[in-house]
């Protein structure tokens, strides 16, 4: 039997000491994603309060990269939103990465186990461009699809930027550009996340309906990354551009 409580405590201790470890599924290979979600539970349960929930391997290539034919997800601490216009403390994180997601804003509560993307845009108050700092706490970030579920899909610390009403863009449309220090680091389109963001967070409402969860008004959902991430360190700059949604910078020290 694989000791939820005691591999929670190793995550949560790699966060604290700011060090790599090895994956987990090295040492327990029998681990899988039922017991990797009861580890994040777990996790959760110690976080305090949560903004919302950020969804991770939503590109159809990378789900065939890995072998999964599905996202995963986590949870989004309230502790760890980033003010607009505040920096990233690159010293409290292991091997912090940046990327640019689409994130969606309740405006009223959705659950239930036949949520459509249809239901998620008429539940939505905003949408907004959002920077989401991942930060794995293995080695390099090598791990299994059960090994990031237990360490909350890499999540660390995210910035949002102001929500727009999503009534009349066509999320799967809208232009993505990511800029590290002037440069282009990367481009794509909405549809980057199984076709529609919304997918994702429709995706994860019918998880969460298995749980006796569901999304409440109010909370966020980062709806997966549209580009790969890049890496971060002290004096590097950020920025995360979607057409009609807005830009959102993001400096480091």
């Amino acid at each position: 039997m694989i000791d939820v409580e005691e591999l929670a405590t190793r995550l949560d201790k790699a966060v604290a000491d700011r060090r790599a470890i090895g994956k987990l599924s090295d040492e327990f290979p029998e681990l899988d994603l039922p017991t990797a979600y009861r580890v994040q539970r777990r996790l959760r349960e110690g976080a305090g309060p949560l903004s919302g929930w950020k969804l991770g391997v939503t590109s159809r290539a990378k789900q065939a990269q890995v072998g999964v034919s599905e996202p995963v997800y986590g949870f989004l601490a309230a502790a760890n939103a980033l003010d607009l216009g505040s920096p990233l403390d690159t010293s409290r994180h292991i091997q912090p990465r940046c990327e640019p997601e689409i994130v969606f804003t309740l405006g009223r509560d959705l659950a239930g186990p036949h949520v459509t993307a249809a239901d998620v845009l008429a539940a939505s108050s905003g949408a907004a461009v959002g920077i989401e700092v991942l930060d794995s706490r293995y080695t390099d970030y090598g791990f299994t699809m059960a090994d990031v579920v237990a360490d909350n899909t890499s999540a660390a610390r995210y910035v949002v930027g102001a929500p727009v009403s999503p009534a009349g863009i066509d999320l799967r449309l809208v232009g993505v550009v990511l800029e590290k220090n002037g440069q282009v680091a990367a481009t794509a389109s909405g549809a980057a996340v199984l076709g529609h963001p919304a997918a994702a967070v429709a995706w994860l409402v019918r998880q969460l309906s298995g749980e006796g969860q569901g999304l409440r008004a109010g909370e966020i959902v980062l709806s997966g990354g549209l580009t790969a991430a890049v890496p971060v360190a002290p004096g590097d700059v950020v920025v995360a551009t979607i057409d009609r949604l807005g830009s959102v910078e993001l400096g480091c020290s």
